[in-house]
C-alpha cells in the first residue's frame, strides 16, 4: 500500500442518533451559522473522497435530498455509531471508508491526511485520532476488511465503538494540535458558545 486515493474513499457521516441532549432534535439538521450542521459536514468533506454516505434513523426523505445513500440502523435503530458504521462498511464501494460524525462543522481535510498517512505508513486497516486526553473513536478512516471484525463484535452483544477499535491493529494519530477538529455540537449552548459572530444557532 503506497499511497490511498481518493476515489478509494468513501466518507460515512454519522447522524442517526437520538440527539438526546438537543431535546430529541435531529442534529444533523440543526442550523449553525445559518447552515445545517449535515451541509456544513458534507461542504468540508466532499471533494476529499469519491463517495459518501449518510447514516440515518429519521427525516430519510430530507437527508435524501442530499444526493447520498442513506443507510439507516439494522435491525433495532437508534443502536449507537457501531451500527451506522457496520452499515457503512456493508455498503462500502471504496477500500476505505472515512467515518466521522454530522456534528463536527469544523472537520478539516489534514485530519484525513494524517489517517491516510498513518495507515499507509503502519500497513493497519484502521486508524483513529486523539487529541493527548481522549481516543475519538468516531472519526477514523477503515479498510473494509474490519467488517466481519465489527460483525462478531457487534453479535456478541458489545457496543462501544472504542472498546472495537482496542480489538483491531489501529493507528492513533495525534490530533492535538487542532482541538478545533473534535467541537461537536452536542446541546443547544454548544450551539450559541461556537457560533461565530453575527451569525444564528437555531
Amino acid at each position: 500500500m503506497s499511497d490511498i486515493p481518493k476515489t478509494a474513499i468513501t466518507a460515512l457521516i454519522l447522524a442517526g442518533g437520538r440527539g438526546t441532549r438537543m431535546g430529541g432534535r435531529d442534529k444533523g439538521l440543526l442550523t449553525w451559522d445559518g447552515v445545517p450542521l449535515i451541509e456544513r459536514v458534507l461542504a468540508g468533506v466532499t471533494p476529499l473522497v469519491g463517495g459518501v454516505l449518510i447514516s440515518a434513523n429519521r427525516d430519510l426523505d430530507r437527508y435524501r435530498t442530499y444526493g447520498f445513500p442513506v443507510l439507516p440502523d439494522a435491525g433495532e435503530a437508534f443502536s449507537g455509531p457501531l451500527a451506522g458504521i457496520a452499515r457503512g462498511l456493508d455498503a462500502c464501494t471504496t477500500p476505505w471508508l472515512w467515518v466521522l460524525p454530522c456534528d463536527v462543522p469544523q472537520v478539516h481535510g489534514a485530519l484525513l491526511a494524517r489517517l491516510i498517512d498513518a495507515c499507509v505508513a503502519t500497513g493497519y486497516s484502521a486508524a483513529v485520532a486523539h487529541d493527548a486526553q481522549h481516543l475519538h473513536a468516531t472519526f477514523a478512516l477503515l479498510n473494509t476488511a474490519v467488517a466481519p471484525a465489527l460483525h462478531a463484535f457487534r453479535a456478541a452483544g458489545r457496543r462501544r465503538a472504542q472498546d472495537w477499535l482496542a480489538t483491531l491493529p489501529a493507528a492513533q494519530i495525534d490530533c492535538s494540535d487542532h482541538p478545533e477538529w473534535f467541537v461537536n455540537l452536542n446541546t443547544p449552548e454548544d450551539l450559541l458558545r461556537h457560533r461565530r459572530p453575527g451569525a444564528a444557532a437555531t
